[in-house]
C-alpha cells in the first residue's frame, strides 16, 4: 500500500485522513473512496478505487490504535519510523499534521462490543423507468422503480448498492416502510 500512498498528492492525502478523523468521531458516516478516487483520477494519477479503500483502512486502524494509546504526535510519528521505513514522507508529514490538529478529538471505545457491525445508511435516490422493448418482446411497456443506496459499512467505505424492483414489490416496499414509520410513532 505505501507504493500506492506515494501516488496520492499531498492534498488529496490530507482530504482523506481529515475524513478518517471525521468518520472516527462519529461526525460522517464513512468515507466517499469512490467519489475522492474519481476527483484523483481526473488529476491524472492512476489508481482504483479498492487500493485507495485499502489506504483508508491502513489509516484508520493506525489513527484509532493511535488514540486507543493515547499517543502523542511525537510519538505516533517516532512509531510511524520505527514500524514503516517505506511510509512517503509526505503521508508521515501530512500524518503528523492532521494528528496534531484532530488527533486528541477521537473518542475510541475502549469495549469492542459498542464498535458497529452493520453498515450505516447514508443516502437513498430512486427512478422510475419503462422497459420499452427487447430483443425477444417489441412492446413491453414495462414500469420498475429503481433505487439506489448509499451505505457507509462498518469501516467506513461508502458504497452504493442498486436494485429494481416491479411496481408490485415497490408496493411491498413502501407498506413496511409506512409499518417502520407506524412502529416508530409508538416509541
Amino acid at each position: 500500500a505505501a507504493d500506492k500512498m506515494n501516488l496520492i498528492p499531498q492534498d488529496f492525502f490530507a482530504e482523506l485522513c481529515e475524513q478518517i478523523i471525521q468518520h472516527l468521531n462519529h461526525k460522517i458516516p464513512g468515507v466517499n473512496t469512490a467519489e475522492l478516487c474519481q476527483r484523483i483520477q481526473m488529476s491524472g494519477i492512476e489508481i482504483n478505487v479498492a487500493d485507495l479503500a485499502k489506504i483508508a483502512n491502513i489509516i484508520s486502524f493506525l489513527f484509532s490504535t493511535a488514540a486507543r494509546n493515547k499517543l502523542s504526535t511525537e510519538e505516533l510519528v517516532t512509531t510511524l519510523g520505527n514500524a514503516v521505513s517505506a511510509l512517503p514522507k509526505h503521508a508521515v508529514q501530512v500524518i503528523r499534521h492532521v494528528w496534531n490538529e484532530q488527533g486528541t478529538t477521537i473518542t475510541v471505545s475502549e469495549d469492542g462490543r459498542n464498535m458497529a457491525t452493520v453498515g450505516q445508511f447514508v443516502d437513498i435516490k430512486w427512478k422510475l423507468g419503462v422497459a420499452m422493448s427487447s430483443d425477444t418482446c417489441r412492446s413491453l411497456k414495462y414500469p420498475y422503480v429503481t433505487v439506489t443506496l448509499k451505505v457507509a459499512d462498518p469501516s467506513g467505505q461508502i458504497t452504493d448498492k442498486s436494485f429494481e424492483m416491479t411496481i408490485p414489490q415497490f408496493k411491498n416496499f413502501f407498506k413496511q416502510f409506512k409499518e417502520m414509520a407506524a412502529v416508530l410513532e409508538t416509541v
